[in-house]
């Protein structure tokens, strides 16, 4: 019997008809329209059109705030937002990240965004996504820990402030210091942070393998 049909189950009592609105609620639409905003922003990103593609950023990055706030307030939290929720946040950072990594002003850029800096970036959110899914079959919670929160803020900065920097014609010879500054410590921090909270999760996993 589909999901859909308005027979009776086995206990008798009237089955449920299948109604989209819970899988298609306001979290999942803002997660989705994040999705669609990422790969505009990617659009502009290739063009070298770098202040939009912040400006679009910034308003991805805020739904994933606003759709979680909704989902946990007003109860809608879904099995399709748990999935499709981190993977919009991974195509945007991931996205991002290997589109600022691509422009030669930042490769020139002393202390700058480097490739093995994005490898780590995009290995620890691929290394995390395997053991949460893993973890989660067993049964068993594998929630997001503070240090990946406070991890996704900086790696939301740094990636913003890439942007911005990128922005200038010449950004070596016409940013501002403040902004150098600002970019060049944010992705140090976002990486550095990264890496410990990669670390977290994978002593979090362990332990409940270990309990298991």
């Amino acid at each position: 019997m589909s999901e859909n049909s308005t027979g009776n189950d086995p206990s008798g009592s009237p089955a449920k008809p299948f109604d989209p609105s819970s899988i298609f609620n306001v979290p999942n639409q803002l997660t989705c329209s994040r999705i669609v905003l990422a790969l505009v922003m990617f659009c502009f990103l290739e063009f070298e059109f770098y202040l939009t593609g912040m400006v679009l950023f910034i308003v991805a990055a805020s739904t994933d705030w606003i759709d979680g706030f909704y989902a946990r307030k007003y109860g809608m939290v879904t099995t399709l937002g748990r999935i499709l929720d981190p993977f919009a946040d991974k195509v945007i950072i991931c996205g991002a990240f290997i589109y600022l990594i691509a422009s030669k002003d930042m490769l020139d850029t002393p202390w700058g965004l480097r490739a093995w800096m994005v490898v780590v970036i995009i290995g620890r959110e691929l290394l995390v996504t395997a053991i949460r899914g893993f973890i989660e079959q067993q049964g068993s919670d594998f929630s997001a820990k503070w240090s990946g929160k406070w991890k996704m803020l900086l790696q939301c900065i740094a990636a913003g402030a890439g942007m911005f920097y990128l922005s200038y014609a010449n950004p070596l010879d016409e940013a501002p210091t403040w902004c150098v500054v600002l970019m060049i410590s944010s992705i140090w921090a976002a990486v550095a942070l990264t890496v410990y909270s990669g670390v977290v999760y994978i002593v979090a996993a362990a332990r409940l393998l270990k309990r298991a």
